[in-house]
């Protein structure tokens, strides 16, 4: 089996760095090399490739696995139902296409205002992108007549050099746009992006060790970006009984755990028999609200610590993965939170 990453860039950093914390560390022998292997999964060879590759490998099935960012997935993926988005939501990579035009078009605050701009030049305009299928739909919707300029460099100089009216880029900061004197339509946002995980539909329904390796990859990833959002809280109570201060533990807000407190019973040097030790998981954003509700209702020696996974039962986006397997004539047609289509959630 085969899972491909970025090769360079910011992209393949944050991978890397995301693969260790999840316990999935890649060891890469001889850094000349574009092959390595993660030694928690033995079997499977890591591969690295630009990101828009990894989506033509995993789509045509000479890579089973992949990482790589959204935009690429949505320009590249086809229609024919060979690739699966098994997470769509990895946390970093953040960024968004976006049409940017330039500062001196002042009277163009939206993108409705470009197809004026379009009959005050009496041309269609000139669009410099890298992502043609997903500008060119956008634009086509929008009745905005254009012409895309397709382009691999750096697209931020072509307005002001001449060859394009205005551009359709990743931006994530952008500090960059400004700096080159443009500026992003504020509902000209083509496609949010973010790293996310693929998979080739036809190895997954027909390899069971790549099934397995799906499963290990989705739990793995779940669990610890769920523990990445929560903290675990101990903290010393004195009450006549754990119900007595499970009790009280429940007329908060923020401390009631993931199902309910674990409370027992603690061993003091003067054997008073009324001290318990108790234990929950808070959100992280909660901490300083669970920490002060514990010391309300007499908690003291309040320790936090990190955590490095929460299990699920049963991983929500493994079995969205097995539905959307077993929808052989659609199987990738899956409609994430946010209203796109074609991921699972």
């Amino acid at each position: 089996m085969r899972l491909s990453l970025p090769s360079k860039g910011r992209l393949a950093e944050e991978s890397l760095s995301f693969l260790a914390a999840c316990g999935l560390s890649v060891y890469k022998p001889n850094p000349r090399q574009y092959e390595a292997v993660i030694p928690a999964l033995p079997g499977l060879t890591v591969l690295f490739q630009r990101p828009g590759d990894i989506v033509v490998s995993v789509r045509d099935g000479s890579v089973d696995f992949g990482i790589t960012g959204i935009d690429v997935i949505e320009e590249r993926r086809g229609e024919n139902g060979a690739l699966l988005v098994l997470h769509d939501a990895l946390g970093f990579g953040a960024c968004a296409l976006t049409l940017a035009i330039p500062e001196s078009w002042e009277e163009v605050q939206s993108v409705g205002d470009l197809a004026r701009q379009s009959g005050l030049l009496g041309r269609p305009l000139r669009v410099a992108t890298k992502y043609p299928n997903l500008v060119g739909c956008f634009l086509q919707k929008r009745g905005i007549s254009n012409t895309l300029i397709s382009a691999e460099g750096t697209l931020e100089a072509a307005p002001a050099i001449g060859y394009a009216d205005l551009i359709a880029d990743l931006v994530s900061s952008g500090q960059t746009l400004h700096d080159n004197r443009l500026r992003p339509l504020p509902d000209g946002i083509i496609q949010p992006s973010q790293a996310a995980l693929i998979a080739n539909t036809g190895t997954l329904q027909s390899n069971p060790e790549a099934l397995a390796a799906a499963r290990f990859l989705l739990e793995t990833i779940e669990a610890h970006l769920r523990a990445n959002e929560n903290l675990a809280i101990f903290a010393n109570i004195r009450g006549d009984s754990a119900e007595a201060i499970a009790e009280r533990i429940f007329d908060q807000h923020t401390i009631g755990g993931l199902q309910g407190p674990t409370i027992s019973r603690m061993i003091t040097r003067n054997h008073d028999p009324n001290w318990y030790d108790v234990h929950i998981v808070v959100r992280r954003s909660q901490l300083f609200q669970a920490v002060n509700e514990l010391r309300a209702i007499g908690g003291s020696g309040v320790v936090v610590a990190p955590i490095a996974y929460i299990f699920e039962e049963e991983t929500p986006r493994y079995k969205a993965m097995l539905a959307a397997l077993a929808d052989t004539d659609h199987p990738a047609d899956k409609v994430h939170p946010n209203g796109g289509s074609h991921a699972i959630s």
